[in-house]
């Protein structure tokens, strides 16, 4: 990933563990120190960004002088990260979590909360908690905030009655916030911008920190802090517990996957971000770097089907209503679907650069902001609808406060699929007519007829059979070649990854010749080593110079579609590959270098985790059903036939 003989003071992406509370996200280095966190919101500017830069504000706990630990782990089914620690003179075990706690918003109503308030609910801390297992281990703690992208300084003092308490604000504007209150049992030391503490630990002992910006009380002893975290266990196990999970040697790699597309959401809105991070590169050094800390509709979508596919279905009861929300404006109007949004529903999502940052591992420039809130991109209508139809399909019936959002989208497609876009990978070029679009509105007309069945529209119904049959022809007209492989673009020779979804989505059926054509020419001619590129960089116009590496959803997709195709055993040999590119704590990137495995992209990412979702139960589901004729796709749901 980096230059020969060049050594880099950042942790590979791949290093880092991920916690969430569904309304605050983190990022931790395997040597105890956060490096990106932002508040109030994951959208928020940082609080502490050392993964863009390695001044700009870290918070660690750890022995003093060790920097690599002798083991990481979740504890098992849900968000707490466990380090163990070995030093000359003895061990510790660090416990780290964004607490979850009973609904707290009881004297009066939450300013943020949109949705239907759940048992549990955020407390705004982050929270560590040390024991000292074996043996004595001096500890040292270090909280150095930088504000607002470390473009504002911080200035701590006591907040205590002696050295258990500090709080944390901006120097420029105390009360810009957000104020970062610092409580312990241990005995803090303010060194300028650094709030610092050390002890010799002996075996037996335990001490906790808590970092909090809200007006919640944080824990005052050990025992309190204690009680936090079992709560915070629990409602992290009676989530996942709601989910269905095979008994099968792959189940622990869906479990954290599933915790992690639900650690991406914002519970306030039922918003999901496409990553916890901004500006990781795609390409080491390059210019590839995006904010991913947003709602894309498409990436939104495709999650839906792997929480289905598991049947963790109630964040999709919250994303349509985000959707709805986001589609009609203060008076109840409609407003046109949009590619992204702000995970509070904003609509305009300004992009701009951080100059100040020298980013990661010198990958410039820090972008913040999305420039592609505006782009055209024909695909967003399919990826709604697909998801709206499994959710309804799983009802049998389509809610009255959904039709008139549904009809919109429907429409939308039929006014726009015979117009050129940016695609699906959202090209800096020249719009273009790509064929992965045309096929994502026929999507949209052949789920919008069949919800309009559904709902009783029958005339609607057929009036859109008819135009999905028309952007079919179309697209096998123009999108095909003389062998019969589906193009990138109508009339041209490249080929796309994206394709993979004409059977993924039941655009032609498994045993159609140009299927079987398109999958093998993906999985022969455009690899690298085996993993799949999205397309070849030297043959597309995306506006950007520099290399790629392989995207990670690409590569799962193709293990699906190989399933499809009756390719079992190469489906399964990829899928054990790629598991075995997953990180320590199984968590992926956007894209991993096919040469080095590292990760590179934002990170975690929800794209990579939902095609992890489905090509994992592709795989399960195909062995069990092998010879059996009764293979169900994975994107339908657990109680529903293929």
């Amino acid at each position: 990933m980096t230059q020969q003989g060049y050594h880099s003071s950042y942790p590979p992406i791949d290093d880092y563990a991920f916690l969430s509370d569904c309304e605050t996200t983190c990022l931790i280095a395997a040597n105890g120190a956060v490096e990106w966190m932002c508040l109030p919101r994951p959208d928020s500017p940082s609080v502490f960004g050392a993964i863009l830069d390695r001044s700009a504000g870290h918070f660690r706990i750890g022995p003093y002088g060790v920097n690599v630990p002798a083991a990481r782990r979740y504890l098992p089914g849900g968000m707490i990260l466990e380090t163990t620690w070995q030093t000359q003179t003895g061990w510790l075990i660090v416990r780290d979590a964004l607490i979850l706690g009973p609904w707290h918003n009881n004297d009066q109503r939450s300013r943020t909360h949109r949705r239907t308030p759940m048992d549990w609910d955020a407390e705004h801390m982050l929270l560590r908690t040390v024991k000292c297992v074996n043996g004595t281990v001096e500890l040292a703690l270090s909280c150095e905030p930088a504000f607002d992208y470390h473009r504002a300084t911080a200035r701590w003092e006591y907040t205590g009655k002696v050295y258990e308490e500090a709080t944390a604000v901006r120097c420029d504007d105390p009360s810009a916030g957000p104020s970062l209150v610092l409580t312990t049992d241990l005995r803090l030391g303010l060194e300028g911008r650094e709030a610092r503490a050390r002890t010799r630990m002996k075996e037996g002992d335990e001490v906790f920190v808590a970092l909090t910006w809200s007006e919640l009380p944080a824990p005052r002893t050990y025992a309190e802090a204690a009680k936090k975290m079992w709560q915070t266990s629990e409602s992290w196990r009676q989530w996942i517990t709601l989910g269905k999970f095979p008994d099968h040697p792959w189940r622990n790699y869906l479990q954290r996957s599933a915790l992690t597309l639900k650690g991406l959401t914002y519970a306030p809105t039922g918003a999901l971000m496409a990553a916890a991070t901004t500006s990781l590169p795609e390409t080491p050094g390059g210019q590839r770097n995006w904010d991913y800390r947003y709602s894309w509709v498409r990436d939104s979508s495709f999650a839906l089907w792997g929480l289905y596919t598991l049947g963790l279905d109630r964040e999709a009861d919250d994303f349509f209503a985000f959707l709805n929300d986001a589609t009609t404006d203060e008076n109840g109007k409609p407003v046109p679907l949009q590619v992204l949004y702000g995970i509070g529903g904003e609509r305009v999502i300004t992009e701009s650069t951080l100059d100040n940052l020298r980013g990661y591992d010198r990958a410039i420039p820090v972008r913040i902001g999305n420039g592609a809130y505006n782009q055209d991109q024909h695909d967003i209508w399919g990826t709604m609808l697909d998801a709206v139809y499994l959710h309804v399909k799983s009802r049998q019936q389509v809610p009255e406060t959904l039709w008139p959002l549904l009809e919109r989208q429907v429409h939308a497609a039929i006014a726009n699929w015979h117009k050129p876009d940016r695609g699906i990978w959202e090209v800096r070029g020249e719009p273009q007519h790509f064929t992965s679009s045309k096929v994502m509105c026929w999507v949209a007309l052949d789920r919008g007829a069949k919800l309009a069945e559904l709902h009783g529209q029958l005339r609607h119904a057929a009036q859109w059979y008819e135009i999905a049959e028309e952007i079919r022809a179309d697209i096998l007209a123009h999108g095909v070649t003389s062998e019969g492989v589906f193009t990138q673009t109508y009339g041209g020779e490249t080929l796309d990854a994206s394709l993979l979804l004409v059977v993924l989505l039941r655009f032609l059926p498994p045993d159609d010749h140009r299927v079987r054509a398109t999958v093998l020419a993906i999985a022969d001619r455009l690899t690298e080593n085996g993993l799949v590129l999205r397309y070849r960089t030297e043959t597309t116009d995306d506006g950007l110079s520099g290399a790629e590496g392989t995207f990670t959803i690409c590569s799962f997709w193709l293990v699906s579609a190989l399933v499809e195709i009756g390719e079992l055993q190469r489906a399964k040999h990829l899928c054990e590959r790629l598991l075995g590119y997953a990180s320590p704590l199984r968590l992926y990137a956007e894209e991993i270098d096919s040469r080095s495995g590292r990760h590179l992209g934002n990170f975690p990412q929800a794209f990579t985790h939902l095609a992890l979702i489905n090509a994992v139960t592709h795989v399960i589901r195909a062995e069990e059903s092998h010879g059996a004729g009764n293979f169900r796709p994975a994107n339908t749901p657990a109680n529903q036939p293929g």
